[in-house]
Parts: structure tokens; C-alpha cells; sequence
């Protein structure tokens, strides 16, 4: 199994959930955090923000489910044709063990 991370603009995060559940991957994980990543943070006008307002998903699927919540991801949370800086990251880790809380079962 796999945990798939993904970081991405908070006005993208209900669209691309929406997509990944018409898929047919409806768990999934969503968190608020700030951060930043190469622009270093944003200026606007004589304001400086060094942390971004960001959205993280997190989804745990099959090794070869992979590349469709990629590709799902990529497509939804990219702006505009070519994308734009700014659009996030997906991380890719393996999950070495997970356990269902109210049964104890191992799911692997």
C-alpha cells in the first residue's frame, strides 16, 4: 500500500476530492496548513507573508492505483493549461502497516 501526500492550493481541494471520489476513492484525509515552498512566500503591496495558506489530501491506496490518483490529482489541482508556480507537490510513501481501530485488524 501507498500514502499518497498531497499539497495543494485551498481553492482546489473540494474539486479535486470530488474527482478522486467519482473514481471511485472516496477515503481520504484533508488538513489546513501554511507553508512555503521556492517563491519563499508572497509580497502584496508593502505586506510580506513568509507562510502560504495551503491544503494537504491524504489518501492511502493500492501500489497499482497509483498512477490514476496521480494523474486525477495532477489534472484537478493544476491551474491553468500549463499550470502555474504555486500549485503544490504530491509525495508518494509507502504505508508498512495500517490497523482498523474498532476491530484491531491489520489491513494488510
Amino acid at each position: 500500500m501507498l500514502m499518497i501526500k498531497a499539497i495543494i492550493r485551498p481553492e482546489k481541494a473540494d474539486e479535486v476530492m470530488a474527482e478522486l471520489m467519482l473514481a471511485g476513492f472516496p477515503s481520504i484525509s484533508k488538513m489546513d496548513l501554511l507553508g512555503r515552498g521556492k517563491q519563499k512566500g508572497i509580497q502584496v503591496g508593502t505586506n510580506y507573508y513568509n507562510q502560504i495558506s495551503k491544503k494537504m489530501l491524504m489518501i492511502v491506496i493500492k501500489d497499482e492505483e497509483k498512477d490514476d490518483v496521480i494523474s486525477i490529482i495532477m489534472r484537478t489541482a493544476r491551474t491553468g493549461e500549463q499550470g502555474s508556480f504555486g500549485d503544490g507537490k504530491i509525495f508518494v510513501l509507502p504505508v508498512m502497516e495500517a490497523f482498523t481501530i474498532s476491530n484491531g485488524k491489520n489491513l494488510l
